[in-house]
């Protein structure tokens, strides 16, 4: 288990390699200057910063429960990386991302998990489970798993699509103690036989202080753009105050997985 304070490496963008058109956010492969190739999230892409703070919270607290998730760093991209994209589209992300994005260490030759084809243990597809009810994560299913099999063990990518509510901010405290009704589509919920083990030992683990550590982790330009707060840190702390009451209620959200996979097996 990774007991470790969380610790972001910054590096930089040096050539674009190519793109991964997947959804609205047209990630990429990119090399740094520290010579590994990574899956490049921009901050100008459809959802803008708030997925990729999302992708930050939720890769770090996998982490910290010790689930396998490839390196998160900070990418700063120059203003003159893109001059020379001949595609307009991908010209204009570039130049809408300048400054700091994020990205993931690229799983060279890993694949897609397939529920058909590959077998998760109870103890582990609970863990992921409890993790994205959590994280209100409604980006883990059958057609999309964002999962992927590297040296035949499963690793957690994208997590951008958690959070969901701070698209809008509404009701926000309320909803950080309501179940997550969504975790009826989860692709490994029916191996989840383990949930009320796994959220007495996770809910142990991600104290206060780590949750405090990790969002001050959130750089203030990614919180720039949002008028819901009068100061970063506010806005920050928001997170916090989200996260831990979540954590402090997590049977709410246990219990609606349960009767959710009591329903589906």
């Amino acid at each position: 288990m990774n007991n470790n304070s969380p610790h972001i490496r910054t590096v930089n963008v040096i050539r674009y390699v190519t793109p991964l058109r997947e959804g609205g956010s047209m990630p990429a492969i990119a090399e740094a200057d520290d010579e590994f190739l990574y899956v490049l999230k921009f901050r100008g892409a459809g959802q803008g910063p708030r997925a990729l703070i999302a992708e930050l919270i939720g890769g770090e607290i996998a982490r910290k429960l010790g689930l396998r998730m490839p390196e998160i760093v900070f990418a700063n991209l120059d203003e003159a990386f893109g001059r020379t994209e001949a595609d307009e589209e991908i010209q204009d992300l570039l130049k809408f991302s300048v400054g700091l994005n994020l990205a993931l260490h690229y799983l060279s030759g890993a694949i897609t998990y397939d529920p058909a084809v590959n077998t998760v243990e109870p103890k582990l597809a609970s863990q992921i489970v409890w993790l994205d009810c959590l994280l209100t994560n409604m980006d883990r299913t059958a057609r999309n798993t964002n999962m992927l099999m590297w040296h035949k063990e499963l690793w957690l990518i994208d997590h951008g699509a958690s959070l969901y509510f701070h698209h809008s901010w509404q009701n926000w405290e309320e909803q950080a103690k309501k179940p997550f009704i969504l975790i009826k589509d989860h692709v490994l919920l029916s191996q989840a036989s383990e949930l009320l083990a796994v959220n007495e030992e996770y809910a142990a683990i991600l104290t206060s202080d780590f949750i405090q550590t990790m969002v001050a982790l959130i750089p203030d330009e990614w919180l720039a753009g949002d008028t819901t707060f009068e100061t970063p840190e506010a806005h920050r702390q928001a997170y916090a105050y989200f996260l831990n009451t979540r954590i402090a209620n997590s049977s709410i959200f246990v219990k609606e997985a349960q009767n959710a996979r009591a329903i589906l097996i």
